[in-house]
Order: structure tokens, then C-alpha cells, then sequence
């Protein structure tokens, strides 16, 4: 897979026909899945190239007046996410204020020229062109003009909600990750590198892993969550804190994972931390007894639920 900013992923005399589909794929839900496997099984049938565009930053981004958005997935996340669906082309493009204004013919038309685009995938929902006056009909009547076919994608539904994004967003927000995880049909994660903490887990005989995850990431709210911890493509299951650790006075949000049965160096690594379900809200405990006690407690729930699920 090639990823790339810009439209001329061919040469002025090597341009291959291609299947385009096209969405702000922020955490690459069972939606934006349906959008890109139409793709994928359509390029291997009319020998096209598959191409996948999005674009960057989030327009709501920039349409809300540079406002920080927060990603299900961050840029390096999405990317990984992408890899694994064997397109040939992901397009990040850049979103500005003046792409926002271009009409729907003219954004037809870079389709045609920049990536000789033959079929069109969209979800039944889609929009594009200045303040999202195109529409799927709108944008069938202009590449039926073009000689361009449109593949419509019916929005998933699930106990009568259509799948998106912002569900998810809420899912997370409301500690919901089960539903997050249903809804993305893999689990939220944490790619992050690890960095060196106040070594107090070390000290109490609960070594953590501590991360920073990219800028703009979306975290469930502050509390313990049930995860496991992929290192060095192994996977161990794990409990994880996310909060400010009031028992021992520190005042900066931190990630902070305990790996189970597992002692090896991480610092400078990458770790990704898939998130399950959560356990409980960071409190404040009388003392380090009491904190201990309560992290013995975690892990045998997070134990109790990985031998059930």
C-alpha cells in the first residue's frame, strides 16, 4: 500500500484505471469496513486499482474553525489499520477551507483527471462539495455524465442505530468499550511509546509500562480498564490506569499499564494497549496498603473476565 497527501499516485503516461471510495474512516468501524471491502472486491474484478481517500486534518476541524478534534485513531494508528486492508492507495489529503468551497462537478472532475477513477463507492449518507450540497444522487448524476459508476453502501444498523463514528466517540466517552469494540469489530488500542514514570508500580511490586499516546487521541474517561498489551507481536493480558494517581498526589493525566507475568525492559518501546471493558473510577486510597490491596482486586477481575470471554 502507498500512502501519500496528494492526488498523482500515476505518471502523465502510466495512468491506471482505479475504484475510489472515500469517508473520513476516523477508527475504521464495520461501516467504513463494508465501504472498503466493496472496493477491494470490485478492483480485483474489473483489474482496477483500489484507492482509498480521507482526509486530514478532520474537515469538521476546519469547518469548526481549527477547534482540536479527537481521534478514535490517531494518524499512525489509522495508517497501521489501513495496512491490513491490502488497498493499493490511501490518500490523506489535506483539508482546507478553500477544498471545502470546491463544487461537486469540480471535485468529480479531480476524481477523472488525478486518479482516472472508473467506479465510485460511498456510504448512502455521503455528502461533499461547498456546505455539503452534493449528495449520492447528485453525485450520480454527474459521473453518469462522466461515464463513472456510483456504488451506494447502505449504512449498517445495530439495535437501531446506524454505525459511526461519532457512536463510537460516545461509546468511549460513556466507559460503553464493549459496545466501542462491537461497533469497531476489533478493540480500541493505545499505540504509544513507553517512557519513564515515577517507578512507584515498581516499588509496590505492580511494575507499570507507562505511555504517551499521540496528540488528539481520544481516551475513555479516567479509571481502570480490563486490556491487553501486544509487545513485540506478543500478547499479555493487562490492566490499565488512566488518570492522575491522587493517592500519591500527582497532578498530570498519565496511561500506566501492568502487564501481567511479565518483567521485561520497555522503555523507549512501542507498545499497543487494547482496551476490553472498564473496571472502576480512579479514587483516592488512604494509603499504599490499601492501593495494593485494591490492584489485587483489578487483576482478578480483569483475570475472571479473560477466562470467561
Amino acid at each position: 500500500m502507498k500512502i501519500t497527501n496528494n492526488f498523482n499516485i500515476f505518471d502523465e503516461d502510466n495512468k491506471q484505471q482505479t475504484i475510489v471510495t472515500i469517508g473520513n474512516f476516523d477508527g475504521i468501524h464495520i461501516g467504513h469496513k463494508k465501504l472498503i471491502t466493496t472496493t477491494k472486491k470490485y478492483a480485483l474484478e474489473k483489474g482496477l486499482k483500489s484507492v482509498v481517500i480521507t482526509f486530514s486534518p478532520h474537515p469538521l476541524e476546519i469547518i469548526k474553525n481549527n477547534i482540536p478534534f479527537l481521534y478514535i485513531f490517531s494518524e499512525e494508528e489509522k495508517n497501521r489499520e489501513m495496512e491490513k486492508e491490502n488497498i493499493d492507495f490511501f490518500i490523506k489529503y489535506p483539508f482546507t477551507k478553500d477544498f471545502a468551497n470546491i463544487s461537486p462537478k469540480d471535485f468529480v472532475n479531480i476524481l477523472i483527471e488525478k486518479l482516472n477513477c472508473k467506479i465510485l463507492v460511498v456510504g448512502e449518507d455521503y455528502c461533499f462539495g461547498k456546505n455539503r450540497t452534493g449528495n449520492v444522487e447528485i453525485l450520480k448524476n454527474i459521473c453518469k455524465e462522466k461515464g463513472i459508476e456510483v456504488i451506494k453502501i447502505y449504512n449498517i444498523v445495530i439495535d437501531g442505530e446506524r454505525v459511526s463514528s461519532s457512536i463510537i466517540r460516545e461509546c468511549l466517552n460513556n466507559r460503553n468499550i464493549k459496545k466501542a469494540n462491537l461497533l469497531l469489530n476489533k478493540p480500541y488500542y493505545i499505540l504509544g511509546k513507553v517512557v519513564e514514570g515515577n517507578k512507584l508500580g515498581r516499588t509496590i511490586g505492580f511494575p507499570t509500562a507507562n505511555i504517551i499516546p499521540s496528540k488528539n487521541k481520544l481516551l475513555p474517561p479516567d479509571g481502570v480498564y480490563i486490556t491487553k498489551t501486544k509487545y513485540n507481536n506478543n500478547i499479555y493480558d493487562s490492566i490499565t490506569n488512566i488518570g492522575t494517581n491522587p493517592t500519591v498526589n500527582n497532578t498530570h493525566r498519565t496511561i500506566e499499564t501492568y502487564i501481567f507475568d511479565f518483567n521485561q525492559n520497555l522503555y523507549n518501546k512501542d507498545i499497543e494497549v487494547y482496551f476490553y471493558d472498564w473496571i472502576r473510577s480512579v479514587k483516592k486510597f488512604k494509603g499504599i496498603d490499601e492501593l495494593k490491596g485494591q490492584i489485587a482486586k483489578d487483576i482478578n477481575i480483569a483475570n475472571n473476565f479473560f477466562r470467561l470471554n
